[in-house]
């Protein structure tokens, strides 16, 4: 008897044997579920970067869809937790790059072709093992519908949804200030840049006034005019981006430059004339009031060219590099040219001060190198028309966020969207379905001799630019069309997950049964880049939001409050935790930390908490089994009572499962771990059992444990089922009634 329940339970042996199990069951897949299930519940994976092992933070947010998945999956409903991989553009470029320097290679030295083919071979070797650490955490995901963001059939669903945004006249290419990595070569959306406190200098610098008339500018009091002064002082961080300045701004209720407005400065170094102009948006309290405005290289000042039609003249290159000065500059690095700016001014006793500067600096969030603003041609996404959409589906409640104050976070994104920059200038991603005529457009006689230079009209005829997911054959001549070496922002794919992954453009099974999905959980940091992305694609390309639900969980931190990183020191890999301690104890400890959707100091106790518990229910049906092993005495059937303790445990047990239930529900997944664990710990073990040891009701004993298998079982998978097999042989936890 006792052999079939061991003293102690061994989650090392146990674990890989259970998840075989329920591979082997199929019940994963839902087309292969028990029974009839009237209703789908769907939850798609946030696609893990195939760059990427699991963390802390993939734990929680996957033991919540799991603890999700298996709820609903014992509720009746027909459960798809579907898996998949992200190319992850930047980051999988970059390491196999690495990889390549420790050979004394660059991808440079392959080529495009030779080099994208080395990243298929280092995804096809790793891409997958973070699919595989989510196995032993217990996640009952759906393998056989695997998905990867650069699949075939994912790439035609990427390129249809180019093509429809074109026709629809919503993607267009323009030159436009974008966010520029000097160090990875390619733009960059504001969504993924991070902000970094630094110190800094904010250098004034004296620029002459065009025919002025006066003795130079003493400092003034605000209200004092300097009308007649033989120059204006601007403050800058960026001195050597004067050389592209086309205006001078200050802000109109700004008396001290009323009588400047209108006229000229000779911009220094250059000897250019630029205006002085009266803009809203100039800060009075930074600085000395005026600002330099250099177009091409700031937004802020692009926005200030739009309304008062200034020119732009892009001064560094996309290496960093000083050009189009025509001046000692030409070619210096940024941090060169604004050294000797700086002294040239000081030279032409056009240098006022420098001051300590504390301020935000926008950094690649890939890299960590500082964002260089610049002028550039780029692809790009109209948002307003999408935004709006999304709008009206939040505030119709298509949508409902978790916690509510993500709603409006969520609204004030969307209402306040800018263009969306497509387009990047790596190698590895979805390549733009642009192809571009060649400049070499004679057409061919139809004997096949050449038309003369007077052919022009029948050059028109070519289409100069065309979308197609294959090659364009040009009708009117035998030049050949060649593709955009640009591919896609990763995000861009991304935001397609939700339909692409049931297959669409074409309208599937899966996609009529399973869209729109049920729930989705992510961090805050994606709310913008994925989250609100998924909802307006859904809605431009099926009419439906593709999810009901969206929780946004909280971040994991390390115990003294600080953010969790590997490379900081601080990240606490949670397979080590699993193999210690195992998965049911991770967790046990990750969601009984989880409170609501607040940020979480990590306690490590918490798991070994987690590996007592997994103990305490262990002895406890090692208890009930060395006192019954009769089938009839575990059963799903409320048993007959016999004195008041049953009654209790009975109507406990009914109490606890309709409290859980509502806490599931309501997302308040740490409060019903907490409820279950009160239940069978104290009333259940403590109580019930310690206070009935000498007359034992075998099935009120086996119901109740019975009963706790199955409330457990969401959130403590494996040895909820290890214990369920050795006392209802034959039958799968997984799929039995919650």
């Amino acid at each position: 008897m006792t052999e079939e329940f061991p003293p102690r339970y061994d989650h090392k042996t146990s674990e890989p044997k259970i998840y075989e199990l329920w591979e082997k069951s199929g019940y994963f897949n839902p087309d292969n579920l028990p029974g009839e299930q009237n209703k789908a519940y769907t939850v798609m994976i946030a696609p893990p970067n195939i760059t990427g092992s699991l963390h802390l933070g993939h734990a929680l947010e996957n033991t919540i869809s799991d603890i999700l998945v298996r709820y609903h999956r014992m509720n009746g409903f027909k459960t798809l937790w579907l898996p998949g991989t992200d190319h992850a553009g930047i980051a999988t470029q970059n390491v196999v790059e690495k990889d390549l320097k420790k050979q004394g290679l660059t991808r440079h030295d392959l080529g495009r072709e030779k080099f994208i083919e080395k990243i298929w071979e280092w995804k096809d070797k790793y891409g997958n093992i973070i699919l595989e650490q989510l196995k032993k955490l217990g996640c009952s995901l759906d393998s056989s519908r695997t998905r990867f963001t650069m699949d075939e059939k994912y790439q035609e669903a990427v390129k249809t949804a180019f093509e429809h945004y074109y026709n629809k006249g919503l993607i267009y290419q323009g030159e436009r200030v974008i966010n520029w990595c000097v160090k990875d070569q390619t733009a960059l959306s504001d969504l993924e840049l991070e902000y970094v406190e630094e110190k800094s200098t904010l250098w004034h610098l004296k620029y002459p006034i065009a025919n002025s008339e006066g003795p130079a500018s003493p400092k003034r009091k605000r209200g004092e005019q300097i009308a007649n002064s033989e120059y204006i002082i601007v403050a800058t961080t960026r001195p050597e981006t004067m050389l592209g300045d086309t205006a001078v701004a200050v802000n109109p209720k700004d008396t001290r430059y009323a009588g400047l407005v209108g006229k000229t400065v000779s911009l220094p170094i250059v000897n250019r004339d630029i205006p002085i102009i009266a803009d809203e948006n100039v800060d009075m309290e930074f600085g000395t009031g005026a600002v330099k405005v250099t177009p091409a290289h700031d937004f802020a000042d692009s926005d200030i060219a739009e309304r008062h039609n200034l020119p732009y003249l892009k001064i560094i290159s996309e290496i960093g590099k000083i050009i189009n000065v025509n001046s000692e500059f030409d070619g210096k690095s940024i941090a060169v040219a604004r050294e000797q700016v700086v002294q040239k001014l000081k030279g032409l006793g056009l240098f006022e001060k420098e001051e300590e500067l504390t301020h935000n600096i926008a950094k690649c969030y890939r890299c960590n190198s500082t964002i260089e603003p610049l002028l550039s041609k780029q692809w790009f996404l109209k948002m307003k028309p999408l935004a709006e959409r999304a709008i009206k589906a939040i505030n119709g409640g298509e949508v409902q966020y978790s916690p509510e104050r993500w709603k409006n976070v969520a609204l004030d994104w969307l209402a306040n969207i800018k263009d969306w920059c497509i387009s990047r200038q790596i190698w590895w991603g979805h390549q733009l379905p642009v192809w571009f005529h060649e400049s070499k457009c004679v057409p061919k006689m139809a004997d096949g001799g050449w038309r003369m230079a007077d052919g022009a009209d029948e050059m028109t005829k070519c289409k100069e630019v065309v979308i197609s997911a294959e090659k364009p054959v040009c009708e009117h001549c035998d030049a050949e069309y060649k593709q955009s070496s640009d591919v896609l922002d990763t995000w861009f794919s991304s935001a397609l997950w939700p339909i692409a992954t049931l297959n669409w453009p074409e309208k599937s099974v899966d996609l009529k049964k399973f869209y729109p999905t049920s729930f989705i959980t992510s961090a805050r940091e994606i709310l913008h880049l994925w989250i609100s992305r998924m909802i307006f694609s859904g809605l431009e390309f099926t009419d439906k939001a593709p999810f009901k639900n969206i929780l946004i969980h909280g971040t994991i931190l390390t115990k003294d409050g600080r953010r969790m990183s590997k490379s900081l020191g601080t990240g606490i890999d949670p397979l080590t935790l699993v193999e210690t301690n195992g998965a049911d104890a991770l967790r046990f400890g990750i969601i009984w930390q989880s409170m609501g959707a607040q940020d979480m100091r990590w306690d490590e106790s918490a798991v070994v908490a987690g590996k007592k518990f997994v103990t305490k229910i262990w002895n406890a049906a090692r208890f009930a089994r060395m006192n019954s092993t009769a089938p009839e005495d575990y059963s799903d059937e409320t048993p007959p009572v016999v004195n008041k303790e049953d009654k209790n445990i009975c109507e406990e047990l009914e109490k606890t499962k309709k409290e859980v239930g509502k806490q599931i529900n309501n997302y308040e997944f740490g409060q019903a771990l907490r409820s279950i664990y009160d239940f069978f710990w104290h009333k259940f073990c403590d109580e019930y059992i310690e206070h009935s040891k000498d007359q034992l009701n075998s099935k009120v004993i086996g119901y109740v444990l019975v009963s706790s298998l199955k409330l457990l079982h969401p959130f403590m998978p494996f040895v909820t089922e290890e214990i369920y097999q050795r006392l209802r042989s034959g039958k799968i936890l997984m799929v039995e009634k919650w």
